[in-house]
């Protein structure tokens, strides 16, 4: 076999099951929204925040329709990658927004590993150095990233048995929360920072983030068994199981803590109202179910973030260096993608490393769904009321976001308009190159090379 033959991404079809699939979508999705973001939102929409784990529900539901309908139509392993060039085919629009769900994916295990570091911190008593949250964190992305390497069967057989145990656990956590408080009285009266209708969008823009998880089953449809059908249901399955714990949890917390409590432990706030309900056991239980679901979920993203960045490369849509590594450019996009995850994991905190991901994905996911109602509707059988509904959902939460940062935290957004810039004009400038034209062409002759030998 040719050293160029060896560099192809290799998919395995049919590897993945229904519940697979499943396992994988909730993995990222439990990891990041239930453990880190709950005390963020109360800290900007108050005692509501409940309410806007179930406005993100709405949100996403909209949202997921469009990824739906381009799964049951064209399952691929590039996911988003590959339906945002159905849409808009060899441009700029496909490689940016693109790119903006590569860079989300990546911040979204950063925001586990932190969170992962977070909670084991509070068997110890917290982390006042404030080193150890950063250590663990990159700890944890090696193992997933070792983890990866060994393929699909290790990854779909780990993610599935820590999902079990944490889906488990979250419910136990909810249900006993929620029957040992005094009361499920939840004073909605109680407003956040600012008590606006701007800090509720911010507030549900954040739950959107917990909810995001399930884009990463799209870049299994390579994988799955009949995919035109079973990523679709593990993308609804996912969803619904989620908006039934998140629900559960978030009045567990709200029961059992006091906002200023919640707010002052955001980075734990599970782990900190087990405590009145359940002591020291219950602590050490959330805890442990914190790591785990982080650790699931950095591993199940990894496995898909790794996946579209391949698929991105060898649609000639982004640059690629091999940097002198052996292997398939699957293996060296899991190897970038890692270490741009150490990097971020280090030297960002958890608030800010929410804001970045919110910004990008909405604006990707604003470009999905305009993709369907201009362009594909045809093809997938949408109707277009609702990517148009999408659309407009999204706009209201992401400019409420933005203001919401804009008054707190304007650097963060100063970060993520600057970094779009940056990657449009790269992007626009490696479209344009003549390295990508004669990669192009070198692809053809090989295609007709081969064409003519069989």
């Amino acid at each position: 076999m040719s050293k160029e033959q060896d560099r192809t991404t290799r998919y395995n079809a049919d590897s993945l099951t229904l519940s697979g699939a499943v396992m994988l979508g909730t993995g990222v999705m439990i990891g990041a929204g239930i453990f880190a973001l709950t005390g963020q939102m109360a800290q900007m929409a108050g005692a509501l925040f409940p309410l806007a784990f179930l406005a993100a529900a709405i949100v996403v539901s909209f949202s997921a329709y469009s990824y739906i309908k381009i799964s049951n139509a064209y399952p691929s392993a590039g996911g988003i990658g590959m339906y945002l060039h159905k849409a808009y085919g060899d441009k700029l629009a496909t490689a940016f927004n693109a790119l903006l769900m590569y860079f989300s994916m990546v911040i979204a295990q950063s925001f586990l590993a932190r969170t992962f570091g977070s909670y084991t911190m509070q068997l110890f008593g917290g982390d006042e150095s404030g080193r150890m949250v950063p250590i663990l964190g990159v700890s944890l992305i090696l193992a997933a990233f070792l983890i990866n390497l060994l393929g699909n069967r290790w990854v779909q057989g780990t993610a599935s048995l820590i999902g079990i145990l944490k889906i488990g656990g979250i419910l136990v956590f909810g249900l006993v929360g929620v029957w040992l408080a005094d009361s499920l009285a939840v004073d909605f009266s109680r407003s956040g920072e600012a008590g606006t209708a701007g800090n509720f969008l911010g507030a549900t823009a954040l739950g959107i983030l917990a909810f995001k998880g399930f884009t990463t089953i799209t870049n299994s449809g390579s994988e799955v068994k009949d995919p035109h059908r079973n990523v679709g249901r593990a993308i609804v399955i996912s969803i619904a199981a989620c908006v039934v714990l998140y629900t559960l949890v978030g009045f567990a917390v709200a029961s059992n803590l006091s906002l200023a409590e919640i707010i002052e432990t955001q980075d734990y706030s599970l782990a900190a109202a087990a405590r009145p309900a359940l002591g020291d056991y219950g602590l050490w239980f959330t805890v442990v179910l914190a790591m785990m679901a982080t650790a699931g979920g950095i591993l199940a993203s990894i496995f898909a973030v790794s996946r579209m960045l391949a698929m991105l490369t060898e649609m000639k849509l982004v640059p690629h260096s091999h940097f002198g590594m052996p292997g398939s450019i699957q293996k060296h996009t899991l190897v970038y993608t890692v270490v741009l995850g150490l990097v971020l994991t280090a030297f960002f905190d958890l608030s800010r490393i929410a804001a970045l991901g919110i910004v990008f994905y909405l604006v990707m996911d604003i470009a999905i769904h305009w993709g369907v109602l201009r362009y594909l509707y045809r093809d997938v059988k949408a109707r277009r009321w609702i990517p148009a509904m999408a659309i407009v959902l999204d706009l209201m939460v992401l400019g409420g976001f933005v203001w919401v940062k804009l008054n707190t935290d304007p650097f963060v957004i100063g970060v993520a308009v600057a970094t779009m810039v940056v990657i449009a004009i790269a992007e626009q400038i490696f479209l344009k190159s003549p390295a990508r034209r004669k990669a192009i062409e070198s692809d053809m002759e090989s295609d007709e090379h081969h064409a003519h030998h069989h």
